[in-house]
């Protein structure tokens, strides 16, 4: 079975041009077939800002009305997916980007209407297998952005994290996939004051310890439920940390089902 890694970098690798650009170097040194999935919060809450759009925030998860739906579509499916395609293009990476309605790429459905109307936001319900495995086949590199559709016209501001982890859990039935999310911190932390403090191991039980301690907790809860979905549906590894893990020469977060 051939290998494929599913990376995701976070906002703060995005925002800084020349953090972005030595990422993208190592993303394209990476011998195996990948895909790279992107957000852009922070540039999307600053443009909102300079167009003085609210910008509404519940517990670490935007509330994307209308006006926030448009700058999260320019920003996303435009600006910063083309920029990284380009930059890839120019590293000898064949990169194409997509969004979910390209090719049926990755289709939602708009989040129901509980406690909170989080507005034109996706939860994923498919994935185009058949499109991904003729891309990487072909030799192309995808490069998703945060946005996917419901078959209906509508874009739908979707999780990156989410998104990753549903390629990976879907693409496993092909490929032997590792996850990689990277972010700023080095990986999950015992202390968030001490970057050197990385929790090499997590497992289900250590997981459930950690967030009894309250050291895993708000925004890193999801993230990690993603993780441990994605492994439970086939997914080899998952990695967490900085981006210079993808080249091996950082500490980094691995979680396993096994407990030891």
């Amino acid at each position: 079975m051939d290998k494929l890694s599913v990376v995701k970098i976070g906002g703060n690798v995005i925002e800084d041009a020349e953090a972005l650009q030595s990422f993208l170097a190592d993303f394209t040194q990476m011998q195996d077939a990948k895909i790279l999935v992107h957000g852009g919060g922070k540039k999307a809450t600053a443009m909102a800002k300079k167009m003085d759009i609210p910008v509404q925030m519940v517990e670490g998860r935007r509330i994307t009305d209308a006006k926030n739906l448009d700058i999260i579509t320019m920003l996303y499916g435009g600006k910063i997916n083309k920029n990284i395609v380009a930059q890839l293009q120019n590293l000898g990476c064949n990169a194409l980007g997509l969004s979910g309605a390209d090719g049926n790429a990755i289709q939602s459905v708009k989040r129901q209407v509980k406690k909170i109307d989080y507005g034109f936001v996706g939860d994923v319900v498919d994935v185009n297998v058949e499109l991904f495995q003729m891309l990487i086949n072909g030799g192309y590199t995808p490069v998703c952005c945060a946005i996917t559709h419901d078959k209906k016209g509508q874009l739908l501001n979707t999780n990156a994290d989410t998104i990753a982890a549903t390629l990976s859990r879907n693409l496993s039935q092909y490929f032997e996939v590792s996850l990689w999310y990277c972010f700023e911190k080095q990986g999950v932390l015992n202390n968030i004051d001490d970057d050197s403090s990385v929790i090499e191991t997590i497992t289900p039980k250590v997981y459930d310890n950690l967030k009894e301690g309250n050291i895993i907790h708000s925004g890193m809860i999801p993230k990690i439920d993603n993780c441990f979905d994605a492994l439970a549906y086939g997914v080899s590894k998952v990695k967490i940390g900085a981006p210079k893990m993808i080249s091996g020469i950082t500490k980094h977060t691995t979680l396993t089902l096994k407990d030891e």
